[in-house]
């Protein structure tokens, strides 16, 4: 006779101990607040409207406040609360003002997903300004890093929570051209499996996503499109909508013993 060990997961207290939940149980959202930065385009505009279908309230943030309020319409139609705020998150005074909004607005944060991002290119690293490079390291590792830290310990406070950072394969497999960024990708890979540690026995779960090359406002900057399809060993770039259920697989409380995780959405990156 085998015996039934708790495995303190809020996610399997309610169902009997051979019940399995369908898939649409396993990425059910009802209930729950997200919040994600960079929200009104690209792969962030995707997966804040998934997260409205599959049943969550969701807050939009990005600088440009007009896109915000675009996504959070389309967000009510679908029968959800949503909250546009106007957020740059290379400033901590701005990311502190957003937990704020949120919290007042919503109570909670249950879902936090670092998408916001920049990767320019340079023509060699002895050309990159500093300007530039601290803008860089401020919104893809300085602003995360500090979003992560207030939303973990509130998080950690209201009974736990999953943060998810939106990383890029470029920190694993740096370009000479986007150096800077690829650097500020590893950092935040390194704080995503320290802030994952630090929280775990309270409940908040921190994984990371790494996507390849998706055809984003980026791609439209990409000096040769061709060479970039050909580094994925699927010989393709992704649409914005594949990465929706690796978010959604991370949000998700049946994957509560998932964290300190680095999943990498690239299509086989050669």
């Amino acid at each position: 006779m085998s015996a039934v060990i708790d495995t303190g997961s809020n996610a399997f207290r309610q169902l009997d101990h051979d019940e399995l939940p369908g898939p649409a149980q396993l990425f059910d959202m009802s209930g729950k607040v997200v919040l994600v930065t960079g929200g009104s385009r690209g792969m962030g505009r995707a997966m804040s409207l998934a997260f409205a279908e599959a049943g969550a309230d969701v807050i939009i943030a990005s600088r440009k406040i007009e896109a915000c309020e675009e996504v959070a319409a389309i967000v009510r139609a679908k029968g959800r609360r949503a909250l546009a705020v106007s957020s740059h998150v290379g400033k901590w005074e701005e990311i502190e003002r957003l937990v704020e909004v949120a919290y007042e607005h919503f109570g909670r944060i249950d879902v936090l997903v670092n998408n916001a991002g920049m990767s320019p290119a340079s023509p060699s690293s002895a050309e990159v300004p500093e300007a530039l490079f601290d803008k860089v390291v401020d919104v893809n590792f300085k602003g995360p890093f500090r979003l992560s830290a207030l939303v973990a310990r509130r998080m950690a406070e209201q009974g736990g929570g999953s943060i998810i950072n939106i990383s890029s394969i470029s920190a694993i497999r740096p370009q000479p051209s986007v150096s800077p960024y690829a650097g500020a990708k590893a950092a935040l890979n390194a704080a995503s499996v320290g802030i994952a540690m630090e929280y775990a026995a309270r409940g908040v779960r921190v994984n990371v996503v790494a996507p390849g090359a998706f055809a984003t406002d980026i791609s439209r900057a990409w000096s040769d499109p061709e060479a970039v399809r050909m580094r994925s060993a699927s010989e393709r770039v992704a649409d914005s909508r594949e990465i929706v259920t690796a978010a959604l697989y991370f949000a998700s409380d049946y994957s509560g013993f998932t964290t300190g995780a680095n999943l990498r959405v690239d299509g086989g990156r050669l």
